[in-house]
């Protein structure tokens, strides 16, 4: 389902950027914790966004090195 991806994906890019300024890695697996305790479908779908999210971060720093 498209709006189960488009949340997922915009809670995760929010988490992500609560971890960056705070630096508490534990705010990703906190918002992971409370969307399995309702919905494990919206659960999965955002701890994949993270996985991909974190994934496009580090190719695109291993590539700005070729820039």
């Amino acid at each position: 389902m498209a709006l189960t991806a488009d949340i997922a994906d915009e809670l995760a890019q929010k988490a992500l950027d609560a971890f960056e300024k705070s630096g508490d890695e534990k705010i990703v697996d906190q918002i992971g914790d409370v969307l399995g305790a309702s919905s494990q479908t919206l659960q999965e779908a955002y701890l994949t966004s993270i996985r991909v999210r974190r994934a496009e971060k580090r190719a695109r720093e291993m590539l700005a090195k070729f820039d």
